[in-house]
Formats: structure tokens, sequence, C-alpha cells
């Protein structure tokens, strides 16, 4: 007897996820998301879209502070960000990521 899986009802992971899920309108576990918040969403994304981009460096710089900071400790991101030639982390950044913790 084998036993199905039903990819959609599997845990999804990632930022890939989280896109399809907002695009289906649906949360991860598979309950409706309000249609306030996706409008709201939209809305930001779409100001997002055409907003001025300063260089890819940056963005990828800014992605790796963000998120980041939620996986690493500040002296440990701050040497990989060093390691790969990205600017330190700055002192903002340490007070508002790092800062409460």
């Amino acid at each position: 007897m084998s036993i199905e899986t039903n990819p959609d009802s599997q845990k999804m992971t990632g930022a890939d996820a989280v896109d399809e899920a907002i695009a289906k309108g649906l949360d991860l576990d598979g309950s409706p998301i309000p249609a306030a918040k996706l409008d709201l969403y939209n809305k930001v994304m779409a100001k997002e879209a055409d907003r001025q981009r300063s260089g890819v460096s940056n963005t990828m710089r800014s992605r790796i502070v963000r998120i980041g900071a939620k996986h690493f400790p500040q002296e440990e991101l701050n040497e990989m960000l060093k390691a790969a030639d990205f600017a330190p982390l700055k002192d903002k950044e340490v007070a508002f990521y790092y800062g409460g913790k």
C-alpha cells in the first residue's frame, strides 16, 4: 500500500513559499488571507516595484543584513559581510537589529 502525499498540504518554507501563498490569497496553513491585507500588500509592493534601485550589491547587502540578523550573531554577520567585501554593519543597523537582544 503506498502513501500519497499532497504537495499543497506539506509545510512550505522559504520566501518563495510566502510569495506563492500570497499569490493564491491563502496563508501557509491554508486559511484565506483577508482582502484588506492583500490589497494593502499589493499596493505597497506596486510602489516598491516602481522605486528606482541603487544597484544590485546594495540590495543584496540590505537583504543579507535584514535576514542575516535573524540567524547570526552580530559579530559573525559583521565578519561575513567584511569577508564578502560588503560594508560592515552600520551603527544604526546594529541598534535596530541587535539593540533589543
